[in-house]
């Protein structure tokens, strides 16, 4: 069976990663209708050796579509992913827009793919950098239970979007030979600032809180504790962005509730689905975005026993954010409706 699938921002950074992935995990497309603004409507993609024209995304865009995978936006998911629905579609949605309704799952197939079982018409895709976390939590949840979690974050540019990878391309030539760097496309929260990328650590992703925070890292409070279903777990996150293209990196520190040997540890996380394990410092081999590139797993490493915890754990998780950070877990959540038959809704 063949599915009818459209890809809604398809001309954006995420949303060809999605027509590539489809692609790549040679997902069953029968039919794909790639959609954008009326600004992007007209130009190409590529898919299956085909030149598919992208069509400008209105509410009839949907009719007779099976999956709609959104990646344009929180506003554009709040009018246009209700109308798919509506028209018979189920929609996996990248932006930030439903993953905490209470009655939109929010899902890593690896970590909770039952949640997809109460899904009613849209599926919600967690923040890029929650993705590769959970992933890594799940077996030490599973096994140990978990207590506490300290992450700090180093996320590429493309989290951005293309443009940002754009701008620290040409930052980067220009500051080599002395000139300024100009900063257009990389807003700092409310006051709308932009600072330089090139060479530089920005410690502010998103506006910031109320209570310090900034919302991308508030995202991973709330997502993670909904997708690993514990109101009470701790998290402190700071997210920071760093000049990379592509691939988010993430020191974690998660304290247990149980005793472990860091060699169950590692063997708990070598055998969890879509996780690599590369962890051995004498011979310098641990995850680095460089390497995590086009691939759809995450990569753990560096695992150490906390220094004054007993039960503490610290460990270094890299994945593509542009793909298990959001195309490829889009897919993922797709291929899991079509194999637990949740496509066709009664």
């Amino acid at each position: 069976m063949t599915y009818t699938v459209a890809v809604v921002g398809a001309t954006g950074a995420v949303g060809q990663q999605m027509i590539q992935s489809l692609e790549k995990r040679k997902f069953p497309v029968g039919k794909l209708i790639p959609l954008a603004s009326a600004r992007s409507a007209g130009g190409t993609v590529q898919f299956q050796g085909k030149t598919v024209t992208v069509l400008e995304a209105t509410p009839d865009s949907f009719e007779g579509v099976d999956i709609a995978l959104f990646s344009a936006g929180g506003g554009v998911s709040k009018f246009l992913a209700p109308e798919a629905v509506k028209r018979g579609a189920v929609v996996i949605d990248n932006s930030s827009a439903f993953r905490m309704d209470e009655n939109v799952p929010l899902v890593v197939p690896e970590v909770n793919r039952e949640a997809l079982s109460d899904h009613q018409g849209i599926i919600a895709n967690p923040n890029c950098s929650t993705i590769q976390m959970v992933v890594a939590l799940k077996p030490l949840q599973d096994k140990y239970g978990l207590e506490r979690i300290i992450v700090s974050t180093y996320q590429a540019v493309s989290g951005a979007g293309s443009q940002a990878i754009e701008e620290l391309r040409a930052q980067a030539a220009a500051m080599l030979v002395g000139e300024e760097p100009v900063s257009n496309l990389l807003p700092v929260g409310k006051l709308d600032k932009h600072y330089p990328i090139a060479f530089n650590a920005i410690p502010q992703i998103d506006v910031g809180m109320e209570n310090g925070f900034t919302f991308e890292e508030m995202k991973m409070v709330q997502e993670t504790k909904k997708i690993l279903g514990d109101d009470n777990l701790g998290i402190t996150p700071t997210c920071v962005r760093i000049p990379v293209y592509r691939g988010h990196s993430e020191a974690v520190y998660v304290e247990l509730k149980e005793n472990y040997q860091l060699s169950d540890v590692r063997s708990l996380l070598e055998n969890f689905p879509g996780i690599i394990v590369q962890d051995d410092l004498d011979q310098q081999e641990y995850p680095m975005p460089l390497d995590a590139a086009g691939f759809d797993e995450v990569f753990v490493g560096r695992l150490r026993r906390d220094l004054a915890h007993p039960k503490g754990l610290n460990m270094w998780i890299v994945s593509d954010n542009l793909l298990k950070g959001a195309a490829s877990n889009a897919v993922q959540i797709a291929e899991a409706l079509v194999a637990d038959q949740r496509i066709r809704r009664g």
